[in-house]
């Protein structure tokens, strides 16, 4: 008898209680409860940094969203689904973010792709053009925005001395300039996901394809596209719930006109001092991604696309 199986029968007879336990017996549940205890041991900092940096200051938001002058109160969050700017902004916001989560996945495909079915330089330069806006901060990148797109920027310049337009377009302090500024940040955590799972796609299978007849968009469409569906759906997952909870560069390109759930949050402390009404939001937006994440695993599991199995 192996030693896996002499282990397994030692579980299987200590599962039954009208046997008593055996010496061998008891040190195996004494070796597997010290195994547990160091798992425990080894999980606690780690545990102790969620609990400090997440779960109290969300216990906190939720003491504070139902806290008012008066008590125990539900109005901040009567107030979000009674009020139409808390619709409007909730709906501008998600309008944003599938916005630009789409043109994304327009933008950043091709690129992904280029750099994973590249080999040496040329690969390495396309991944440093997508790395290298991680070395600049979000702020300096939004102002940048600023001076291109305003009317005398340099977009407007360009396009009126070629002829394209007559008189400056408006891409500034409206949807078109957040939409435009956010994409420019998202972008990378697009591709990245993308070309990782489109690294491990093998060549053969696509040679192979080929070889059969096939046309390469009939390729593309039929063996290439559903393999590359858990980096198109992780990059999608990503770039969406940080378009949700994005401020920078929607404050500044926005200029006070496009206002998103996270500038209403802002509003409401400094400007109003309602902690209670930020909080609130701040729940009612993070119960909105936990149901988007249990809608998707309902259909494809978080495991897959992840990549875990």
């Amino acid at each position: 008898m192996t030693s896996f199986e002499h282990r397994a029968s030692l579980q299987l007879d200590a599962s039954n209680p009208r046997q008593p336990a055996s010496p061998q017996q008891r040190a195996l549940a004494r070796a597997e409860r010290q195994e547990h205890l160091w798992m425990l041991a080894l999980l606690l900092p780690a545990l102790l940094v969620v609990t400090v940096l997440l779960i109290l200051p969300l216990c906190w938001l939720a003491f504070e969203s139902v806290q008012t002058e008066q008590g125990f109160s539900l109005i901040n969050y009567l107030r979000i689904f009674q009020e139409s700017i808390y619709w409007d902004t909730f709906a501008l916001t998600f309008k944003i973010s599938f916005l630009v989560t789409v043109l994304s996945i327009v933008l950043g495909f091709p690129v992904a792709y280029a750099a994973s079915r590249l080999h040496g330089f040329m690969a390495n330069l396309i991944l440093l053009c997508v790395i290298l806006p991680f070395w600049t901060s979000i702020l300096v990148r939004s102002y940048a925005w600023l001076v291109l797109l305003q009317r005398r920027g340099l977009v407007n310049q360009a396009l009126m001395n070629l002829g394209l337009i007559d008189q400056p377009l408006n891409m500034m302090h409206n949807v078109t300039g957040t939409v435009i500024g956010t994409l420019h940040v998202m972008l990378p955590f697009m591709v990245l996901p993308l070309y990782a799972v489109m690294k491990k796609i093998p060549q053969d299978l696509l040679q192979a394809s080929d070889s059969l007849g096939a046309t390469p968009f009939y390729t593309l469409r039929r063996v290439f596209l559903p393999m590359a569906a858990p980096g198109i759906m992780a990059g999608s997952i990503l770039v969406f719930v940080i378009c949700l909870g994005f401020f920078i560069t929607p404050e500044l390109l926005g200029g006070g006109r496009t206002i998103l759930v996270s500038m209403l949050v802002q509003r409401n402390v400094e400007l109003y001092q309602a902690w209670g009404a930020a909080s609130a939001v701040g729940l009612v937006l993070l119960l909105v991604v936990f149901l988007i994440f249990w809608g998707i695993n309902r259909f494809i599991p978080i495991e897959r696309i992840l990549g875990a199995r």
